[in-house]
C-alpha cells in the first residue's frame, strides 16, 4: 500500500513537472527542427533576381526620432532596390524632437528618393491609415524608424511576393544590431543584450520560419512587415482601439480574410538593443496586454477554446490560461519538500527541465546558423555567441514574470503607450509595504505607551 502511494506521488509529481512541459513546448518544439531542415532544403526563401523591380511604398512611423532616422533612411538609400521606385511616407505622431529637420537634411541627402512627410497627432494606427489611404506602390512596407534595412531586405521581400501571386502578407525578420551589442563596455549590460540578440534570432529565424512553413504566424512584426496593397486597402487597416495594432491586423488577416501569412527569413531589419530593463519591462508588458486586447475583439466568434490547432488559441492559452498555474508550481515547489518529497528529486527535475531546454536551443542553434549562410559576417557573430544557448532558458524565466506582471496590470489599469516601469513599479511596492507595516505597527506602539502608563503624544 506504501509503495502504491508512493508510486503515484511520484506520478503525479513528474507528470506536473515533467511529463506536461515536455508535451506542450519540449515536443512540439523538437518536431519544429524538422520542419525548419525541410524548410531549408526546399529553399523556400532562396535568392532570385527580379526582372522588374514594382514600386513600393515604406511608410515609418516617426516620433522623437531624431538619433535615428538619418541611419534608418540611409539604409533605405543603400538598399539593393531602385530608389527611383521607392516612395517613403515618414508619418509623425506629434514629435516635439529635431525630427523633421533630420527629414529635411536627409531629403537633401537622399535626393532621389520620393519621400513625403505626413503630420499626424491622433495616434499611431490612424497616422498608419493616412499613408496607407496615400501610397501609390504595389506593394506596401512598414519599418520603424530607430532600425536599419540589411542591403537585400526589400529585394528579397518584393521578390518572394512577385512568385508567389496567392501570398498577400509577410513579416520579415527582426534581429539586434551586432555592433551595439558589442558597443556596451560593461559584461554584465553586454551580456543582457548578446541574450536579447539570440533570443530574437531563435524568435524570428526558427520560431516564425517554422511558424510560417505551417502557416501559424502569430503576428506580423510592426517593426517590419510588408503587404500587396490591394489586400491591406481591401482589409479594415490598423485599429485605433488597441496598443498592438500590428497583431490585429494579423488576426484581420487570417480570421476575416483567410489570408495566408509567411515569413520571410532572407529579409532583416535591425534594431537597436533594449536600452535598459525597465525598457524590457515596459515592452513586454505592452506586447502581453496588446495581444489580450486583440483576443478579447476576436473572441465571440473567431477564438474558441477548444480549437487547439488554432495557433492564436493555442498561443493565447499557453501564454495567459496557463500563466498562473505556472506561478503557482514554482512555488509549489518549495512546499513540496513539507509533503516529504527529497529536495534532491525536486533539483534534478528543475535542472533536467532546463537542460531539455538548452538542448532544443542548441537544436534551433544549428538550424538559425545553416540559414544565415547567407550572410557570412551576421552568421560569425551569431555562431561566436554559441555559449549563450547555455543561459537564455533563464533569461526566458525572467521575461515569462515579466509578462505576467503585464496580464496583471491590464486587469485595472487603462491600455496606453506609456506605462510605468520597473522602478516605478517598485517605488510604488515599497511605499505601500512600508504604509501597511506603519498600520500594523501604530497600534503596537500606542498599545505599548499605554501599558507603561505613558501619555502618547499623539493624543496629547
Amino acid at each position: 500500500m506504501v509503495t502504491a502511494q508512493s508510486l503515484l506521488n511520484s506520478f503525479v509529481f513528474w507528470s506536473a513537472w515533467i511529463i506536461i512541459p515536455v508535451i506542450v513546448e519540449i515536443i512540439p518544439s523538437i518536431a519544429s527542427v524538422f520542419v525548419l531542415v525541410r524548410r531549408r532544403l526546399k529553399g523556400k526563401n532562396a535568392n532570385v533576381e527580379l526582372s522588374f523591380s514594382p514600386d513600393i511604398s515604406l511608410v515609418i512611423p516617426v516620433y522623437n526620432s531624431a538619433d535615428s532616422l538619418e541611419a534608418c533612411l540611409a539604409s533605405v538609400d543603400k538598399s539593393t532596390y531602385p530608389n527611383e521606385r521607392i516612395q517613403v511616407f515618414l508619418v509623425d505622431n506629434g514629435s516635439t524632437d529635431g525630427s523633421f529637420e533630420v527629414f529635411s537634411r536627409c531629403q537633401e541627402r537622399f535626393s532621389d528618393i520620393h519621400m513625403q512627410w505626413m503630420s499626424s497627432a491622433q495616434g499611431k494606427s490612424k497616422a498608419l491609415n493616412q499613408a496607407l489611404y496615400n501610397s501609390r506602390g504595389q506593394y506596401i512596407i512598414n519599418i520603424d524608424s530607430d532600425g536599419v534595412l540589411d542591403k537585400h531586405a526589400l529585394e528579397n521581400l518584393v521578390s518572394r511576393f512577385e512568385r508567389s501571386d496567392d501570398l498577400d502578407c509577410m513579416t520579415g525578420a527582426v534581429l539586434t544590431r551586432p555592433d551595439k551589442v558589442m558597443a556596451y563596455k560593461n559584461p554584465g549590460a553586454r551580456l543582457f543584450r548578446r541574450l536579447e540578440f539570440m533570443e530574437y534570432a531563435q524568435a524570428f529565424l526558427a520560431g516564425r520560419s517554422y511558424a510560417s512553413e505551417i502557416n501559424a504566424v502569430y503576428t506580423l512584426s510592426g517593426a517590419f512587415s510588408a503587404f500587396r496593397k490591394s489586400a491591406i486597402l481591401g482589409s479594415r487597416m490598423y485599429n485605433t482601439a488597441t496598443i498592438s495594432e500590428d497583431t490585429q491586423l494579423t488576426f484581420q488577416m487570417r480570421y476575416l480574410y483567410k489570408e495566408r501569412i509567411e515569413m520571410c527569413d532572407n529579409a532583416i531589419f535591425y534594431v537597436d538593443p533594449i536600452e535598459n530593463l525597465n525598457k524590457l519591462y515596459t515592452q513586454r508588458q505592452r506586447w502581453q496586454r496588446g495581444s489580450l486586447e486583440v483576443a478579447h475583439q476576436f473572441s465571440q466568434s473567431k477564438l474558441a477554446p477548444w480549437r487547439l490547432n488554432d495557433i492564436n488559441v493555442y498561443t493565447l492559452l499557453f501564454d495567459h490560461t496557463f500563466a498562473f498555474p505556472r506561478l503557482i508550481w514554482y512555488v509549489a515547489l518549495i512546499c513540496l519538500m513539507a509533503l516529504n518529497v527529497s529536495a534532491l528529486i525536486i533539483l534534478a527535475s528543475i535542472l533536467l527541465i532546463f537542460a531539455l531546454y538548452i538542448m532544443v536551443g542548441y537544436l534551433y542553434f544549428i538550424c538559425v546558423a545553416a540559414l544565415l549562410r547567407m550572410d557570412p559576417p551576421l552568421r560569425r557573430f551569431y555562431l561566436s555567441n554559441w555559449w549563450v544557448v547555455m543561459l537564455l532558458p533563464f533569461y526566458n524565466f525572467g521575461v515569462f514574470f515579466i509578462r505576467l506582471a503585464g496580464i496583471i496590470n491590464s486587469v485595472n489599469t487603462p491600455a496606453t503607450w506609456k506605462t510605468r516601469n520597473l522602478t516605478e513599479e517598485g517605488s510604488d511596492f515599497r511605499r505601500s509595504f512600508f504604509s501597511q507595516l506603519d498600520g500594523v505597527s501604530n497600534p503596537i506602539v500606542r498599545l505599548r505607551r499605554w501599558v507603561n502608563n505613558r501619555k502618547d503624544p499623539i493624543d496629547a
